[in-house]
């Protein structure tokens, strides 16, 4: 199919980074955004086990974030497909290829946190292992994993036909590379702006044959934790980027159209503090979710257990009754008494019935409300 090539717009070459960003533009964007982000992780910072409880965000980020690039699937196939799969190669046949794709996402997304904390830079080859991870298996295969492109790509409007951006040649592409990895580990601009810049350039470089907005969203959360703005790796700002898709494209065309940074800037800032402040809603709901299920727990399961069953129930929304007996820890027996007391008080409900040798399903969903998307 040929597309439209008369509103497409060219890559800036030789642009980046601007020599001047006038930051009176966006100054009480960039404040308030800082104010947003600040207490959001003053939360985390409090959160004694903030990897339990901020796991379904990061499912969420990956539902959302595929979804942008119209990988479609929902919040309880991720969590059932996990809750059957320790890893995402084995027996999926029967799983939806959407279903595949953001669970490459959410894992990859997780391996990138694993590095970084492990004292990785964010480097060229750690976006590389990132992409190999995320189109490792699936339709993605085909798409070069791990290696950056050496054919022109575009970014099409194919419901109309047209394409809308032209991204750097194949020939330029590591010196526009270069010059970015220079400015994320050499400039002194704040944090939150330069996440900006870097978010933008790299959406605008393209650097890989698919798989770029994932990985230029992903980017953000990991500039954001480790130049220091949040204190762990779970800010994502997907929901807002979906939400206002047509100007989060719009405005980033036209930084290469008219050279306007400063507008993309506002629009990233404005982004942020919203997501920021969404984030930091969910967070507290299922902090206080937690602290409930807590006292119900101990009141309901009467045993030194109930803090471990109920951590399980946070870390796996969604499991079959063999793993809760196999993984919890939680002695068999007890954990069977458990399962049925918490059927019996709608703490959990049956997703699928016990079938021959395969256990039963079931979802936790005080959980699930809070999060489906």
């Amino acid at each position: 199919m040929d597309l439209n090539l008369d509103e497409a717009v060219n890559y800036h070459y030789d642009k980046f980074p601007p020599r001047k960003i006038d930051y009176s533009r966006f100054v009480d964007k960039l404040i308030k955004a800082t104010d947003a982000v600040a207490r959001y992780d003053q939360m985390l910072k409090n959160m004694h086990n903030s990897e339990i409880l901020l796991a379904p965000l990061r499912n969420q980020e990956a539902v959302i974030s595929s979804r942008m690039e119209g990988t479609v699937s929902t919040m309880d196939e991720i969590l059932q497909y996990e809750a059957d799969h320790e890893n995402e190669t084995a027996n999926t046949s029967s799983v939806r290829s959407e279903v595949i794709e953001t669970i490459l996402y959410q894992r990859a997304l997780k391996a990138a946190q694993k590095a970084l904390n492990d004292g990785y830079p964010v480097s060229q080859s750690l976006l590389k292992g990132i992409h190999q991870r995320l189109l490792s298996f699936g339709r993605g295969a085909s798409k070069s994993p791990g290696e950056f492109k050496v054919e022109q790509n575009y970014l099409a409007d194919r419901n109309k036909n047209k394409i809308l951006f032209i991204p750097v040649s194949p020939e330029r592409l590591q010196d526009g590379l270069d010059v970015l990895f220079k400015y994320i580990n050499e400039d002194p601009s704040p944090s939150l702006v330069k996440a900006a810049l870097t978010h933008i350039e790299f959406e605008a470089l393209h650097p890989f044959k698919d798989g770029n907005g994932r990985i230029g969203r992903m980017l953000i959360t990991l500039m954001l934790w480790k130049y220091g703005t949040i204190s762990a790796p779970h800010f994502y700002i997907s929901g807002y980027f979906e939400e206002n898709k047509d100007e989060y494209i719009d405005t980033m065309r036209r930084v290469s159209e008219t050279g306007d940074w400063d507008e993309w800037c506002s629009f990233f800032l404005e982004a942020v503090e919203q997501q920021a402040i969404r984030n930091l809603t969910i967070a507290e709901n299922i902090r206080n979710l937690y602290e409930e299920m807590k006292i119900l727990f101990a009141e309901l399961l009467s045993s030194k257990w109930s803090v471990t069953a109920l951590d399980f129930v946070f870390t796996n929304p969604v499991f079959r009754n063999n793993k809760f007996t196999s993984q919890s820890g939680i002695p068999a027996a007890t954990a069977a008494r458990f399962t049925r007391i918490m059927l019996d008080n709608d703490i959990i409900r049956t997703v699928e019935e016990a079938s021959g040798r395969r256990p039963a399903m079931y979802s936790f969903e005080p959980l699930l409300k809070l999060v489906r998307v």
